[in-house]
Formats: C-alpha cells, structure tokens, sequence
C-alpha cells in the first residue's frame, strides 16, 4: 500500500508559516509538521496544533539558522556573541569538524527543545532536524536517546537529480546527505525507530511545485514516502524574515492543489503522518 507523508518544517517559526499549516490540512493533504521550540511563533503553532486533530507534530530539533532555548552562556560552542545560533548547516559543520562544538552541550540543548515541547501536552509523532544535522554522527546517537519514546525519524535520503542542480558544490552536497542519512537510518533501525522507506523533496532550496507533486505521486513507490515542505503565506515577508529566497508560497499551493488531492485519491494514496508507520 501507498502512503504520502506531506511534512511541514518550521513549524512555530513565523506565524505566516503556522498559518499556511493550518490552511493546508484543512484545505489539503498536508498531515504531518515538524515545531521549532525556539521559532517567536511557537505558542501560536502550539495552538494551531491542538485545533488541527488530523495533524501530527514532530519536532524539529534545531542547532544552526535559530534561536537556542538554553541561556547562551550555558551553551557557548553552539552560538555566536549575540546569543544565537550560528548562520548555517555550513559554519556549523566547520565548527563540530574542527573541535569547537561540544557534544555535551548540544545534548543540553536538544533535551531543553525536547522538554518545552513536552510540556505542551502535544504528543510528538516524530523527529527531524532544521537543516539535517540530526544526520550528522555523534548528533545522532543523541537524538536516539532522547528521543528513545518517540520511536520515528527523518531519514533525509536526498534524491540527486530532483530540481535544478546549479553547481558541482549542490551535487556533492546532496551526495553527502544521502550518504549520511543511509548511516543515520541504520543507527535509528538499531534502535527500533521506524522510518519512511522513500523521501522527497528538493534539499537545495527549491520549492516543491504542484508539477513536481503530480509526477512524484504519478511515480510512487510502495510503503511510506515524507515528502519535505516549507510552505507559507507571503513570499516577501518570510523571505526577508528568514534570510532565505524560496518560494514558500508555490509549496502552499502544491499541497491544497486540487490537481493533486485528485490525483491522490484517483491512485488511492492515503496522506498520513509519522504515527501510521506504527501500525504498519
């Protein structure tokens, strides 16, 4: 049997990304959302979820590109002098390669996002992470400890060729997230965490686009596949909030296409989210 898993990252990080969640459960086949503990809209997120009952939240464990829960001085390998978190996935890795992250500290904060979570009473379906560094080993193994109840994970398998490839430095990149996540799967499988078998999406910054979708579901494999999505609202003003040129509005219009909920129901493909792989 066929399942689409339509996941929303940044959940909780601007209220315009809440809402496009919000308006693409009820208007589409978007059933599964991933919560920023340190986004300036998460109380607003928190709400949307406890009003969405077909939607599952997971978390999207953050260490790069945000804001950290812990005081900077408890966390001081993991921020710059301002308090926040470091620019990018890119700083960060340059970073944790060349000695100056410490494991301790990440594992302090991971649990701190963890925790305020938690205490929302929402019960997680799943975890991720903002620019896939819950691949990276030794962040890893964290997260499977942490995490050890929740059971379900991301594995940011990333296709090579899906949108356009601009550089020789994007292939590689996707090379070397498709390496890692296939190692971080077998770890999260050690520990019986269950896992989509296919992902999509297009890692470089591409949107999702409603063509994309229709031949995505036209040539689905069998079992599970996430499909990764940041929609929003207003293209203008999250692009400047979030320091990122994408087009948050295009992978709005993808999810509550009625071409694709057509299409879906048509190739009967249920849209679930991370708890059915449990009943698999």
């Amino acid at each position: 049997m066929k399942k689409i898993i339509m996941n929303a990252d940044d959940f909780g990080r601007h209220e315009l990304i809440n809402l496009a969640v919000k308006r693409a459960v009820e208007n589409g086949c978007l059933r599964s959302a991933t919560l920023m503990a340190g986004g300036v809209a998460f109380d607003d997120a928190v709400t949307v979820a406890k009003n969405c009952p077909l939607l599952g939240v997971g978390i999207h464990f953050t260490l790069a590109n945000g804001n950290p829960i812990l005081p900077p001085e408890e966390i001081p390998s993991l921020v710059t002098a301002q308090g926040f978190f470091h620019a990018d996935y890119v700083t960060f890795l340059k970073r944790y390669f060349g000695g100056k992250i410490s494991l301790s500290e990440v594992r302090s904060e991971l649990s701190a996002q963890l925790n305020k979570i938690r205490r929302t009473g929402l019960k997680l379906t799943h975890v991720d992470s903002h620019q896939h560094l819950h691949h990276i080993p030794g962040i890893t193994e964290i997260i499977l400890e942490l995490a050890d109840d929740i059971k379900a994970m991301r594995v940011a398998g990333a296709k090579l060729f899906d949108g356009e490839l601009k550089s020789i430095g994007q292939f590689v990149g996707r090379l070397g997230l498709s390496s890692l996540a296939k190692i971080a799967a077998h770890k999260a499988h050690k520990k019986n965490f269950v896992t989509p078998e296919h992902f999509a999406g297009i890692v470089a910054g591409e949107a999702v686009s409603e063509n994309f979708m229709l031949k995505l579901i036209e040539n689905l494999g069998e079992g599970t596949t996430e499909v990764m999505l940041h929609p929003g609202t207003d293209n203008k003003i999250l692009c400047d909030f979030c320091e990122w040129n994408h087009d948050f509005e295009e992978e709005l219009n993808a999810v509550t296409s009625p071409r694709v909920l057509a299409l879906l129901d048509k190739q009967n493909i249920s849209a679930v989210n991370f708890s059915a792989l449990h009943k698999d």
